[in-house]
């Protein structure tokens, strides 16, 4: 049961059911059982021996689909398939209800005629329409249903994609629309933005108008889909598919509609003669290359290689877009002010292109505002939440310069080069005369309808989130500091709980993390009730940072010394790191960043690398047996080094999107934080008729493997968070919750555990079963041998060396044969040549 409490009322959702198991339908309905709401989907009936076969296909498509809808694979399980000739009765059972059918009206009015008599006296029912009027829609129910209908808009993918609109209609009841609102975002962590009832709402009008101005503008300045793609990307702050291989993606056919439906919605709007489909892509479509769903669209894989069409030969070509240096500079290390300045006055057709499309979307949201949104807030957060923009239109307009943009904009529209000659809103100009010239101040927003700025919501929710996403000109202020170094700080927020934090980049765990946590731990014990370890922005930590470990002293040179030598050409490892700032996605990368393996590695000075993994030992078994209760707030990557720290804390609380594992087999090292100690103790303490092997063989693989756990649920499942941890589903609730559980250990009369002084051990034995299965690994070829060599020693640490089975040893053994352990691969040939090829290449290296 979902409870959410406002006032003296109490919203429940026991049960709801989605109707359609299309693809938003079937993945909406595993998004409700990831948050385990016992969840009905329906779909139109199959064969007449097998009445559920269409909605019972799409339930086993969820399995297989990427990115995995399903937190785990085992949730599809609790998805009751139904089909409405059979199991409309079940509706009147349920709390909430959602449609998720095609985008036709007729066919949802027919729906909801259908539908309408089964429902519950509570029931709230919602339509997941990416645009069509939720009033109109609204026509099709019974006048005393229409209070408990509104709009609730998924984005796709909707487990992680953050936004969902909130449309409510004329009569929908406020207090519904409310609840709704806290449900949406405690239970299922979605951030609501409560859009009006106008044509695709705020982010699609917004997003897919930018989409139409990048496509023309391209068009106009002849530059290549590739080369659009490469302009419009990372580069600028958006995701890295940028603009045609998100079209890809989303599907040439999806996106077609969208932009018929503003065409057929929308005759009033200024920019109206842009919205159809250009005549490329209703060629392709016509062709059936619809994008990634059927494998060809505006790009194509070819041989392995991707191809991008070619508008001039109407032929496929390698895809090889290149950005012009100067201007690629420009965008990388300029301030926003001179970025935009330099956009504006440079000759080259790429750069007047960005000009162009950041021009017409500063336009188009100055104009719109008042008709889609309450305020600019609500727009902005909707294009980050909904498009994966870094920040939102009116964010860019104000960190470049109110006035002048303005300014340089109104100048645009005179001289016919704007897409549109509407002058802009009166509300801008009196901006840009204001003193303060911002949309965006700790005060609120700015909106149109009341002329000022208008606060955040007060719902209660969001009493919940101490620390909200935040835009431009809000107080990014985390508390009152306790201590700070170069590498974490200690705060509170007025109450008796301390909170770290790392400052680190990726929140690597170096010497000098290391330090601070020890210092931390000990101000804790001596003036505050828990400690939580919480980062103001994910990832929790990409692990180990053994770069520090290396460093020496820097001194000034004296008068009578030489100058430093020249500098040097960049080392393998910092080309290594210029490359991995350019993706997070690859595992191999992942690991990679985890270890932050530097040249000192390299040049084999492993007698500091055993300092710092010995000093990483000792502050994993602090945090376990600290006198104060520590809990790890995790969201985004937790590996190696990280995950290690968030299995010896007290409690850990994660975000469904946390991503943990301890990866280091995947460039020939292992865990020797005391990773490999964990899993042998809980194997241990959980053994069935004492014998932990069973348990251990499981652990052998997750650890042997390098598995990354995509999940919480399924770090869950892996062993790397515990049964009692708690999973949250909105991040920036993650701090509230973390506190929340700290404080009530820390009420409990909070004794750490007695250190573990008799485990037994799988010994000789154990060592020898998994070297049997290594040995067969080896001569089927599925692993080389030196792979053999890194499993043979990750089961002799996790067996606990070659003792008798069930000999008794402590903590500080196992703690002894993974530093050994570690240490002796590091000093192989193949482990090094690993490393060095993972930094160089970003790519594994079997050898």
């Amino acid at each position: 049961m979902r409870e959410v409490k406002l006032s003296n009322t109490k919203f429940l959702i026991r049960k709801a059911a989605v109707l359609g198991a299309g693809v938003m339908g079937a993945q909406i309905a595993a998004h409700l059982v990831n948050a385990n709401i016992e969840t009905l989907l329906f779909e139109l009936s199959g064969e007449a021996d097998n009445p559920n076969a269409n909605v019972i296909k799409a339930m086993e498509k969820l399995k297989k689909q990427e990115p995995a809808p399903l937190s785990i694979k085992s949730k599809a399980a609790d998805i009751q398939p139904a089909n409405y000739d059979q199991h409309l009765t079940l509706l009147q059972d349920c709390d909430l209800v959602i449609e998720a059918i095609a985008e036709r009206m007729d066919w949802k009015r027919e729906l909801y005629l259908k539908v309408s008599p089964f429902l519950g006296e509570h029931t709230i029912f919602a339509s997941n329409t990416s645009g069509l009027s939720i009033n109109q829609l609204a026509e099709a129910f019974p006048a005393h249903l229409r209070h408990r209908f509104c709009g609730i808009h998924f984005f796709n993918p909707p487990r992680y994609m953050h936004l969902v609109e909130l449309i409510p209609g004329e009569t929908s009841d406020a207090t519904m629309l409310d609840n709704l609102e806290a449900f949406l975002v405690t239970y299922l962590g979605k951030g609501v933005i409560r859009a009006k009832d106008t044509p695709n709402f705020i982010a699609n009008r917004i997003g897919v108008f930018s989409l139409l101005a990048t496509m023309h503008h391209g068009q106009a300045f002849r530059l290549g889909f590739d080369l659009v793609d490469a302009l419009t990307g990372a580069l600028i702050g958006r995701p890295k598919s940028a603009t045609f291989r998100t079209a890809d993606v989303v599907g040439l056919d999806t996106l077609a509609h969208v932009i018929n439906t503003m065409h057929d919605t929308l005759p009033d709007d200024p920019w109206h003669r842009y919205f159809a489909a250009p005549d490329w892509l209703q060629g392709l479509i016509q062709s059936g290359a619809l994008g990634e769903k059927v494998k060809r669209g505006v790009y194509q894989k070819i041989k392995g290689e991707i191809h991008v069409l070619d508008l001039t030969t109407q032929n496929y070509r390698p895809s090889g877009g290149q950005v012009d240096e100067d201007l690629k500079r420009l965008l990388k290390y300029s301030n926003p002010t001179d970025k935009f300045a330099g956009l504006r006055r440079h000759q080259h057709p790429q750069a007047q292109f960005l000009w162009s499309i950041f021009r017409d979307v500063f336009h188009y949201c100055a104009v719109q505002l008042a008709s889609i949104a309450d305020n600019a807030r609500d727009l902005d957060l909707a294009v980050r939440w909904g498009f994966g923009w870094n920040q939102g239109p009116f964010e860019i307009w104000q960190a470049a310069g109110w006035k002048q943009i303005a300014q340089w904009i109104q100048e645009d529209i005179t001289a016919g080069k704007s897409m549109s000659q509407t002058p802009l809103p009166q509300w801008v100009q009196e901006i840009a005369g204001s003193t303060i010239q911002s949309v965006h101040t700790a005060q609120g927003s700015f909106s149109p309808a009341i002329g000022k700025n208008q606060q955040r919501s007060t719902l209660p929710v969001y009493r919940r989130q101490p620390f909200p996403d935040r835009l431009i000109g809000e107080d990014t202020r985390y508390g009152d500091t306790v201590f700070e170094t170069d590498a974490v700080r200690m705060w509170h927020a007025g109450d008796d709980i301390a909170i770290l934090s790392f400052k680190s980049k990726m929140h690597t765990i170096g010497i000098d993390v290391l330090e601070g946590v020890q210092q931390a731990l000990k101000e804790a014990e001596q003036n505050w009730r828990a400690l939580v370890i919480w980062q103001t922005e994910p990832p929790f930590s990409a692990g180990a940072n053994l770069q520090k470990a290396a460093e020496k002293p820097k001194h000034a040179p004296q008068p009578d010394q030489a100058p430093p030598p020249a500098p040097q050409p960049p080392t393998a490892f910092q080309q290594f790191l210029k490359k991995l700032r350019k993706t997070t996605q690859a595992t191999v990368l992942q690991v990679a960043r985890e270890l932050d393996l530097t040249d000192m590695l390299m040049a084999k000075k492993l007698e500091e690398v055993n300092h710092m993994i010995r000093q990483f030992q000792q502050t994993s078994q602090a945090l376990r047996y600290s006198m104060i209760p520590t809990v790890s707030a995790v969201d985004g990557l937790a590996l190696g080094g990280g995950c290690e720290f968030v299995m010896h804390c007290d409690r850990a609380v994660a975000t469904l999107e946390s991503y943990i594992g301890l990866v280091e087999t995947g460039v020939g090292l292992l865990p020797a934080g005391g990773g490999c100690k964990e899993f042998a103790m809980r194997a241990a303490q959980n053994a069935k008729d004492g014998d932990p092997f069973p348990l251990l063989k499981a652990y052998f693989k997750t650890v042997a493997m390098a598995e990354l756990a995509k999940s919480a649920e399924q770090a869950k499942e892996l062993g790397y968070l515990r049964p009692a941890d708690t999973i949250v589903m909105h991040r920036f609730e993650l701090l509230h919750i973390a506190k929340a559980q700290a404080l009530a250990l820390a009420e409990a009369g909070y004794r750490p555990p007695l250190p573990m002084r008799e485990i037994p051990v799988a010994g000789n034995t154990g060592i020898a079963t998994i070297e049997s299965m290594l040995v067969n690994m080896r001569e089927g070829g599925f692993i080389s041998e030196h792979d053999y060599l890194i499993g043979c020693k990750v089961a002799h640490v996790m067996c606990g060396g070659d003792l008798t089975p069930g000999s008794l040893v402590d903590e500080d053994w196992f703690l002894e044969l993974e530093r050994a352990a570690f240490m002796e691969l590091i000093a192989t040939e193949k482990t090094q040549a690993r490393i060095e090829h993972t930094l160089k290449t970003g790519k594994p290296l079997r050898n």
